[in-house]
This record gives C-alpha cells, structure tokens and sequence, in this order.
C-alpha cells in the first residue's frame, strides 16, 4: 500500500472512529533463504503461488485448504484434534518438500493449518493493530465496527494480507455448510483466534478481551468480500490528495518561473544602466588643486546651503486660485536672469528675503556677520 493511502485511511479512522494507529517500526529484513522447510519460516521466505483474486498465496496454505474444500461436511472439521503420529510423520514430509496430503485425513490437514499459523515467526495480524482492532470490535454500532475492521485490514502488509484474505475466503464457505460439519462462524473464529490473534500478555488473557479477540475473526469470516478493500469514501480521498499535491506543484513551478522571469528582465534593464554609470573617484593626494595659485578667502557657506527663494515662493503662489503655473514660471525665469548678476549680499540690500520671515531674518543677520569679518 501506497503512503499516501495508508495516510488518508488512518486520518478516516481517527477522524470517524476515534482509532489511532501507531505505525509499525521497520523491521530488519531476514535473508532470503527459501528452502522445503514449511513450519515455523517467514512468509517471505516460503513457495508461494499467485491467486488472482488474493495475491501470492503459500503454496501450503493452498493446497490445504484446496484439499479441505473437497471434505468440508466433515463433522468437528478444525474441532476435532488428529492423530499426533500421523501428524509428525505429514509434517516431516511437508518440510522434505514431498506431497503428502492428497492421503492424508481431514482432521490431519486441519490441525497441520492451525499448527501453520500458530508457529509463524511472526502473527499475521501485527502487534500494532491488535489494540485498534479490539476497540473497533468493541464499537456498539454494527455498520461503525464492521466498516472500522474492514480499514484496519487494509493497513496490513501485503504478504500477512494474502494470506489472511486468502484463509478467511476458505472458513466462509466451510461455515457455510456448518448444518453438515457443525462449525459455524462463532465456531471457527474460537478455534482459530488463538493462531491469528494471540494475546501478548497475561492481563490480555481475560475472558472480556479474549471473547473480543474471537469477534474480531468472526467478523472477518462473515465479510470476507470487505477484508483489504479500501471503501469508495477513503479512495475519493486519496484522489483528492493527489489532485491537490498535483495542482500545488504545479502553482509553484508557475509561481517560481514568474519570479526567475521577472528577475532575469530586472537584470537585462539595470545592468547596462549599472554599467553606464560614472564611477566615484577618490581625490588623489599627490594631485595639484588649481586653487593653490589664488589667494584664500574666508567665507561664509551659509547663502549658499539654503534653499532657492523663488521657487520656495513659486510653491507657496500656487495655492492661489488664480494661480496659472505657466506664468509663474516665466516670471520666475525673468527674475533669476535680473538677479544673475548680482551678488548675494546685493539681494539682501534690495529687501527680497527681508519680508518679515524667519528665512529672511536668518539670511540677514548671516550677511551682517559675513560683512563684520
């Protein structure tokens, strides 16, 4: 399963069921090393053959439960214990890689599967999931546990998943003649609890979590159909999520081929501008000024830091409603041409910043301490 659909199936189950699941740790691989032996191995590790309709499948499990079909009005089928002798011999046989079962007796293949699933390294349902399948099971609406167990199942590796969606396809139809061999589904979830959902501890082992435990089977035997198939809701989801991851990509390449085209016609215009530009040239130390030759004066730089008169006065006309810019401007063309030739302390004389302002009050007396000097 996909990370994204196993994402979007445990946020339905928080989110709906209030079922949180924590996720299984990577486990380190075991070498491959398929070989005869049959009992007590890793799935990955097993023959295993490709049923259409569940996946690869161990060939075993397969052959077994084949062979049982022929004999499923067998009264007590998986109650009724076999011969122990008989049940060393076929295992003996079965981990030589030799086919055994087609003579072999019911009762004998049917404790061969339990002992199957009892003695995998691992249990085929997860640790993980034990805690979120009892409170599923545990749900008081019949419609929120089934749908709650049939997620659950899909969080499930795929070889643990094949097998399982393979065995409970198999004790669904040997439930369905239990008027001939007496095991109904409550029947065969008892005897094949303690194989598929073992209990960890001690205080697991009560009779309320253990009768969980077979309910839990018992529902999975009844709805086989639903075991790993992901609901319409959860799958609309997932399509949604990838929809939408697909649409933010494809916004952001816009968004970043917008800004790497802006800036590239940033750079084209203000790089000829940047390189058009004079550079600053420090004063050498060793150059000779032209004014060394002519005498220095001591002057005042005041006159020269203040502001334009006229245009200040320009500015100040054109709050005048009859004011026309124009003209005003002309008119300030004409004066500064009279007032070319004439110097600063000259201006001063005429009275043209001694209009009663803090300006020309300032200037005056600046050029009464220029003309004291």
């Amino acid at each position: 399963m996909k990370l994204a659909d196993s994402n979007v199936i445990r946020f339905h189950l928080q989110v709906l069921y209030g079922i949180s699941v924590r996720r299984s740790e990577r486990k380190k691989e075991m070498p491959f090393n398929r070989g005869s032996k049959t009992f007590g191995v890793p799935l990955e590790n097993l023959a295993r053959r490709y049923i259409p309709e569940f996946g690869l499948v161990p060939c075993f499990l397969v052959e077994a439960c084949s062979f049982l079909l022929d004999h499923a009005g067998t009264v007590g089928l998986f109650r009724k214990p076999g011969s122990l002798p008989r049940i060393r011999t076929l295992r003996s046989k079965l981990n030589r890689g030799d086919g055994c079962l087609s003579s072999a007796l019911p009762y004998d293949v049917a404790t061969l599967i339990k002992q199957f699933c009892r003695e995998l390294p691992e249990s085929l349902f997860p640790s993980e999931l034990h805690v979120a399948l009892l409170k599923a099971q545990a749900m008081s609406s019949l419609q929120d546990r089934t749908a709650a167990l049939q997620l659950l199942s899909c969080l499930l590796p795929a070889r643990e998943a094949s097998c399982l969606h393979y065995l409970f396809d198999f004790l669904s139809k040997v439930s369905q003649r239990c008027t001939e061999n007496l095991m109904t589904s409550s029947n065969l979830a008892t005897v094949f609890a303690p194989c598929l959902l073992p209990p960890p501890n001690k205080t697991e082992m009560t009779e309320g979590r253990l009768k969980l435990r077979v309910l839990v089977i018992q529902t999975f035997i009844e709805n086989p159909r639903l075991f790993g198939v992901i609901p319409k809701t959860v799958k609309d989801g997932v399509e949604f999520l990838v929809n939408f991851h697909f649409l933010k990509d494809v916004c952001f390449k816009k968004r970043n081929g917008k800004r790497n085209s802006f800036k590239a016609i940033r750079s084209v215009k203000t790089i000829p501008w940047i390189q058009g530009r004079p550079k600053a040239r420090l004063p050498e130390e060793n150059q000779p000024s032209l004014s060394e030759d002519k005498p220095k004066l001591r002057r005042s730089n005041g006159l020269e830091s203040f502001p334009n008169i006229l245009l200040f006065r320009t500015f100040m006309t054109s709050a005048d409603k009859n004011y026309r810019p124009e003209a005003a401007l002309l008119d300030g063309f004409n004066l500064a041409e009279k007032e070319s030739d004439q110097t600063p302390q000259e201006k001063i004389k005429r009275g043209r910043c001694t209009d009663g302002s803090a300006v020309g009050k300032l200037q005056l007396t600046l050029w009464r301490r220029h003309s004291s000097l």
